[in-house]
């Protein structure tokens, strides 16, 4: 019933109230900082649609009047009119009373119709008068009657009934205000809309009870308020949405229990041993509560939000082999011509052993993959597939199109979820083309165990690869595009083999990651004064090292990398690691004993330790190397760089991981530098048109 049509007849642009609750800022800097936040923000800008109240047609067997469309607002107008206008800088339990002040300003007290809207029925009200502290208006039934229900019981004389009943007050946010040309209730049709979607959408129940620690706008109203946009815009995860969604319910109906158990108890005779236990389950309750809001807390914030997400939506567990034994083969068409089934049988089921071999068919990729056991095959026949949903590989299965990727395509909707995730031991994808659009996600992450890319092209929209720290990416004769950061994303502790593939038209083509994350929290810890922690920590093991401390192990042979906004590779690395040491106390004893290297030094042993890893390079490189390589044409000059300055990495790297452990008064046989670190056989490579160049760095 809610359900209607917009006419294309619109108002001019409507004010959001009067002036602010809080002139701490002139009103033209404030607009000024507005735009300028939402500059980057893709919540909607003033450019856009929407600062105009629109007629709105109701739909349904009633011909009720047309009410003012207020409820796809943009997020700069909600945030600008809590932010300025309703809330400004109250605390949680001053809420009502900063919105019963806004409505006495800019609501109009009476002479005004709406549409009453329940669960069960809506009826058109007329107005008599508003009380701005309850946020209740007072009507009466409009004439002529018009009343549209799901059932035939409410008749003119029960809602007459009803409504002396609840003394013929009602909420203002169950009011839909009629529309009027005039221009003499915009306001009052946006005032209601702010209040209505504010105690709909914002307002906990238990946010009064909160400590005020800082005003509530800034506290509760600004995170669940870009929470809001963002599951609107399908920026959030599916998973986490139902998870944020079920931990309000959740939070919600125990914190019912709690306040008719605190009722209870307050009603109740004291030094009873009823009491006793109520006190015992009311603590319960409220250990509970606590524990629930500080979840709703990180995804409502949009900094925790993410790895929140990450960390729970990416350890899919894998089913592992199937109960019975088997291995099927899942086959993927919209349509199944005979055709086609009798050139799938010729091409990828005849076999000579003769052996019986079990097919599932399937309208879509997700259902095939997700009905996948261990071992099981997809093959995905010619067409265009849409999908509304990640592909979470965490079995060892193998994806192949039958044709040419082109023919095979696979396109992702819903901002919020990766793509294609793999956890897989053994992951193997090919001729399969996947297309994203508007998406916040990347197209690709390997979290655990190795994925072969094969004859596949990836068409981006923000990250395109992601391979994280244990996993590994073989990714071959595939295609890489249109990514707005990265096209291939590194992180430290991964093994990645690229070999000719096209990689282009990226913000970035490939990112490198070297992190010392671990050493700088140490270093953190230590200025403060935790010296013996510190050895402790740096004492734990060879192996706490390696892990904390490791380089990605790359091969990259043949790939043309070529016109992409930035570099064509790029290395993040922290500052070395003297620098961050000089910022810790000098005076600490403990510190002393941790003190890496200088610059000078790290010079000195790079020399050497240079001329070790490139010559084992040498080796390394087998076929692909050649003595003069780094003499190669200025579109292979690239290969020179990257290799260059990873083996400066690795050497800095070895050389304080040696220097620490000797500090410690640990010592062990660490001669051969090249036995326990990496290196990168990087040959062949074309650098074309980057708009940076070839190969940088960025230190952080």
């Amino acid at each position: 019933m809610a359900e209607g049509l917009v006419t294309a007849e619109v108002l001019g642009t409507a004010e959001l109230g009067p002036e602010p609750c809080s002139p701490r800022v002139p009103a033209d800097v404030k607009h000024d900082l507005l735009q300028d936040e939402d500059t980057f923000s893709d919540y909607g800008s003033h450019d856009k649609p929407g600062t105009v109240l629109q007629r709105f047609v109701p739909e349904g067997n009633v011909p009720f009047p047309d009410i003012f469309q207020t409820n796809q607002l943009l997020f700069y107008e909600r945030f600008r009119a809590y932010q300025d206008y309703i809330l400004a800088d109250c605390k949680a339990s001053e809420v009502r009373e900063f919105t019963a002040e806004y409505l006495e300003k800019v609501l109009e007290p009476s002479g005004w119709q709406a549409i009453w809207r329940t669960n069960v029925f809506e009826v058109l009200v007329e107005v008599t008068n508003v009380d701005f502290s309850s946020l209740k208006a007072e009507v009466k039934l409009a004439h002529p009657y018009l009343c549209e229900s799901q059932v035939s019981t409410f008749t003119l004389e029960c809602m007459k009934e009803l409504l002396e009943l609840k003394e013929n007050q009602l909420p203002l946010q169950e009011l839909w205000v009629v529309f009027d040309d005039s221009g003499e209730f915009d306001q009052t049709a946006l005032a209601i809309e702010h209040v209505r979607f504010f105690y709909q959408n914002i307002w906990r129940s238990w946010d009064e009870e909160e400590e005020d620690e800082y005003d509530y706008f800034v506290r509760c109203v600004e995170p669940r308020l870009r929470l809001h946009y963002d599951i609107l815009e399908e920026r959030v995860p599916s998973g986490l949405i139902i998870d944020y969604r079920n931990l309000l319910s959740e939070c919600e109906e125990i914190y019912r229990k709690f306040l008719n158990l605190r009722s209870s108890i307050s009603n109740g005779d004291s030094d009873t041993e009823l009491e006793n236990v109520s006190m015992a389950e009311g603590l319960r309750l409220y250990s509970e509560i606590e524990q629930l809001k500080q979840k709703l807390k990180l995804i409502e914030n949009p900094l925790l939000r993410y790895v929140f997400g990450y960390q729970k939506h990416t350890g899919i567990q894998a089913k592992g082999v199937r109960p019975t034994g088997r291995k099927i083969t899942h086959v993927v068409s919209t349509s199944m011509m005979a055709g086609l089934l009798h050139s799938l049988l010729r091409d990828k089921f005849y076999q000579e052993s003769h052996e019986e071999m079990e097919i599932q068919f399937h309208n879509d990729p997700l259902s095939a993959i997700n009905a996948c056991y261990e071992g099981d095959t997809v093959i995905i026949c010619p067409g265009h597939y849409v999908v509304n949903g990640m592909f979470s590989i965490a079995d060892s299965i193998e994806l192949e199109g039958y044709g040419l990727p082109d023919d095979i395509v696979i396109e992702k909707r819903g901002k919020g979820d990766n793509f294609v995730d793999c956890t897989g031991a053994n992951v193997k994808i090919s001729n399969v083309k996947f297309v994203q659009h508007d998406a916040v996600e990347g197209i690709l992450s390997i979290h655990h165990g190795k994925t072969t890319l094969e004859n596949c092209v990836l068409q981006c929209e923000t990250t395109g690869v992601t391979v994280r720290t244990s996993a590994e990416l073989l990714m071959k004769n595939s295609d890489l595009y249109g990514a707005k950061g990265a096209g291939i994303e590194i992180y430290p502790g991964s093994k990645c083999t690229l070999s000719d593939n096209g990689i282009h038209h990226c913000k970035e083509g490939i990112l490198i990651k070297i992190s010392l994350e671990k050493s700088e929290e140490i270093l953190k810890s230590g200025s403060a004064g935790c010296d013996s922690s510190l050895k402790h920590l740096f004492s734990m093991s060879q192996d706490f090292l390696d892990e904390h401390y490791d380089i990605p192990k790359i091969t990259m042979v043949n790939n043309v990398i070529h016109n992409n906004e930035g570099y064509g590779v790029v290395l993040v690395k922290p500052k070395i690691f003297s620098d961050l040491q000089e910022n810790a106390q000098d005076g600490s004893e403990g510190n002393k004993i941790l003190k890496v290297q200088t610059n000078e030094e790290v010079g000195a042993v790079e020399k050497v330790g240079q001329e070790e890893l490139m010559q084992h390079a040498s080796g390394e490189l087998g076929i692909y190397a050649r003595p003069d390589f780094c003499d190669q044409t200025e579109q292979i000059e690239g290969n020179c760089e990257i290799v260059n300055e990873l083996v400066a990495a690795s050497t800095r790297k070895g050389q304080m991981k040696k220097k620490r452990l000797s500090g410690l008064g640990i010592t062990k046989a660490d001669d051969n530098l090249m036995s326990q670190e990496m290196f990168v056989s990087i040959v062949g490579n074309q650098f074309k048109w980057n708009g940076k160049g070839r190969f940088g760095t960025f230190l952080f």
